[in-house]
């Protein structure tokens, strides 16, 4: 039976129907075979066709219907028969082969090259209605930059995608491709299928996980995350803003005489114009004139307190012993700290005191490996812990305007969703201009940890010089969601491309003119891959360990002058748009990667991975049975230990009554046996040569319980021993409890003479 359908085309949608004369017109010969070799008559042909109308049914789309629909946008009806048999069998062949083998999947979101590259390797999609992109996951950094703007249409002018979709619509998907985790329900899948998300990757790749998370970085490796992260703090939590303030006028300190020692060296920090030639203050400070020594002893003294606390030299001080400065001194040092480094006010001579600042900081370059990019303004960072592509973040250098800029929101303030992290405030530029490189990492596995590095990589510029005199995010923001909507300044140097992106190998290039490309692969690329693996180590407790899972994530580094990377956040799901030259070709080229290290290297261990590189694979850790939240003792009751009864003489029977018992004088002739038994022993002792026994006084004591007092008194020889036991334990046969064993041995000792 020929099957003619008609195509309404709209967009990248396509709708297939059967056509008026694919239900009348009957011609056998009309139908060829597809390659595969299967056979089959016009009931198969029927099957096809019945599938296809049934789909565009279930979608409320009529078969008699060949009106395009409205919209100003671009329609095309065509009623000749595009679909004939032949490719309905085709599709058919090739969905009953994906099923087989077990490949059918899904991509949730703008991945055309995942679409492709599942498809070369024989997988079928089983397609899913388009989410709403505007609704992003709260609490992680998914996506880094819109895909949205770059969304692609999907190339599918014979339909054949279409129709496999259709036909593999009720079957199980075995890979997941979606850009949020919240896509699927992890927690229904079962353990053949394959997802791109791991459950609780918020813990890490928000800005208030990773900052909680690194500082227990020590429990896992030996490496100190001041070394790598910039300072960071949450100032909804009381004890952490009060840290924060402690740290922003330490660093207020180390700046002044950071200002000090290089106004005296002419060196002029980068980014700014200020003059730092001596001259002395024309203001007055709001409180009290400052002098410039006090200014200097003050900081001095907050520093020397510092490295006190580092060498743990104050843990014997008192807690009522005040502090360095008092709440006033710390307001007169901060307001005069605002007038000469921030707003340039004239100061004396220094020249003073510079040999004391520069020993000082000497000594705190040895314990303060951020000394170096700290600058001397105190620029901070604000940021809303679950936002991303650059929204909502602040930059600030007075401590009153970051307190007021966090106690805003009252709602992210007592759920600490903000977070106040230190400025690098003397980055590594290249021509000048502010830059941040996005590093993508690929996860297969949490137990044992498995990490995947990229060895490609590229570069985000500002559109504006980089410069410290002013904090607009056109500066200092360099996330490609912000940048794109701004024009680059004239006086940006030429080298920076407009699209404001570089490659790695450009920026290879770049260091190469500065003598210094070595330092890529021996500082900067080092340096990235420890960052990651030390971010990773601090969550993994915190993740689900799932097999047949991964996820790729993108991570934000700058770099100091000496090409130290530092970590700025971690991205989920990050951007894969084309926006540009650079990402058009790194992108494609992760995404064909990320499948090569996840399905050809599942099937054959020796696959090209591209340029993925293995940095770290730990061995694995035996995890607790799961045994619920319901738990179960099990076990059995220890019975308190019973004691032996009172022992009573041989001639009492035991009491008949439950009440108390009358104590009677012992009588001489109950101890008759026992003298008759010790007279009849002495003609043995003769024949054998011992002597006689000692005489016993009569009338001899009663028995008493307990047993051992009763024969303390009786001193039998070796030979009378086995006898003596043996009338002692058939007296006690009569009653109810025989002597016991155990007893036996200690008897015959303590009747030893």
């Amino acid at each position: 039976m020929r099957a003619d359908v008609s195509i309404v085309a709209i967009g990248s949608k396509q709708s297939v129907q059967p056509s008026q004369e694919g239900h009348q017109a009957t011609n056998r010969g009309d139908a060829p075979r597809p390659d595969s070799g299967e056979t089959g008559g016009s009931s198969e042909d029927q099957k096809v066709t019945a599938v296809v109308q049934q789909c565009n049914q279930d979608e409320g789309k009529s078969p008699q219907t060949s009106k395009p629909p409205k919209g100003n946008v671009f329609r095309r009806t065509v009623s000749s028969p595009v679909l004939n048999s032949k490719r309905l069998w085709t599709a058919k062949a090739l969905a009953e082969e994906a099923i087989k083998m077990h490949k059918v999947f899904s991509v949730q979101g703008p991945y055309p090259v995942i679409r492709a590259g599942l498809r070369a390797r024989g997988w079928v999609e089983q397609r899913i209605p388009r989410p709403n992109h505007k609704a992003r996951r709260a609490g992680t950094n998914d996506a880094g930059d819109s895909d949205d703007d770059n969304l692609k249409k999907e190339q599918d002018p014979d339909g054949l995608y279409d129709i496999m979709s259709r036909l593999v619509r009720n079957e199980m998907v075995y890979f997941y491709w979606t850009s949020s985790r919240d896509a699927i329900n992890n927690r229904s899948l079962q353990k053949e299928q394959i997802t791109n998300h791991f459950v609780k990757a918020g813990s890490f790749t928000t800005k208030v996980g990773l900052c909680v998370n690194l500082r227990n970085l020590r429990w896992f490796d030996s490496a100190d995350p001041d070394t790598f992260f910039p300072r960071c703090y949450r100032p909804g939590v009381q004890d952490e803003k009060t840290a924060f303030i402690e740290d922003y006028r330490r660093t207020a300190c180390t700046s002044f005489l950071k200002y000090i020692v290089e106004r005296e060296q002419g060196v002029q920090a980068e980014g700014t114009r200020h003059n730092l030639q001596p001259v002395r203050i024309r203001r007055k400070l709001r409180f009290s004139p400052v002098v410039l020594s006090q200014m200097i002893n003050s900081a001095l003294r907050v520093c020397q307190e510092f490295l006190q606390s580092l060498e743990h030299v104050d843990i014997d001080i008192p807690l009522e012993t005040p502090q360095a400065l008092t709440e006033e001194e710390w307001a007169e040092f901060i307001n005069g700290y605002y007038l000469v480094v921030h707003e340039g006010a004239e100061i004396e001579n220094t020249d003073p005191f510079v040999t004391c600042c520069k020993a000082m900081l000497q000594r705190l370059v040895e314990v303060s490996p951020q000394l170096d990019i700290d600058g001397i303004h105190n620029i901070w960072i604000i940021k809303p812990g679950a936002k991303s592509r650059g929204r909502g973040i602040i930059c600030a250098r007075r401590l009153d305007r970051i307190l007021s800029l966090v106690d805003t929101n009252p709602v992210l303030r007592k759920e600490s969703k903000w977070v106040v992290q230190k400025y690098l405030e003397r980055p590594l530029l290249a021509h000048g201009t502010k830059f941040d490189v996005r590093q993508w990492f690929l996860v297969t596995a949490w137990n044992p940890l498995t990490v995947w590095f990229y060895k490609k990589c590229y570069l985000r510029f500002s559109t504006q010089p980089y410069s410290l005199d002013t904090l607009d995010n056109s500066v200092h923001l360099c996330n490609n969601s912000i940048q794109r909507h701004l024009t680059p300044s004239t006086q940006r140097h030429n080298g920076i491309p407009a699209d404001n992106m570089w490659s790695d190998d450009q920026f290879r290039t770049f260091l190469s003119s500065q003598g210094r490309e070595a330092q890529w692969q021996t500082v900067a690329v080092p340096g990235m891959k420890k960052a990651v693996i030390h971010a990773l180590q601090t969550t993994q407790d915190l993740m689900d360990s799932r097999n047949n899972t991964f996820e790729l994530y993108g991570a934000d580094f700058m770099f100091g002058p000496d090409l130290h990377p530092w970590l700025i956040e971690l991205n989920a799901s990050p951007t894969m748009a084309p926006s540009t030259p650079v990402t058009t070709r790194l992108c494609a080229a992760v995404q064909e990667d990320t499948l090569r290290v996840v399905l050809d290297r599942r099937a054959d261990r020796t696959a090209d991975t591209g340029d993925f590189e293995l940095i770290h694979k730990q061995a694995a850790v035996d995890m607790p049975q799961y045994i619920g939240v319901n738990l179960l003792v099990e076990g059995f009751n220890i019975r308190c230990h019973r004691s032996l009864p009172p022992l009573r003489s041989s001639d009492r029977s035991a009491p008949k009554h439950c009440g108390p018992v009358k104590k009677k004088e012992p009588q001489a002739e109950k101890v008759k046996p026992l003298r008759k038994m010790l007279k009849s022993a002495e003609p043995q002792l003769k024949c054998r040569g011992l002597p006689p026994l000692p005489p016993v006084q009569a009338p001899v004591k009663a028995f008493s319980h307990p047993l051992p007092t009763v024969v303390t008194a009786i001193h039998l020889p070796t030979s009378a021993q086995s006898h003596f036991c043996g009338r002692v334990n058939q007296r006690y046969q009569r009653r109810s409890n025989p002597v016991p064993h155990c007893l036996l041995p200690k008897l015959s000792r303590e009747a030893a003479p």
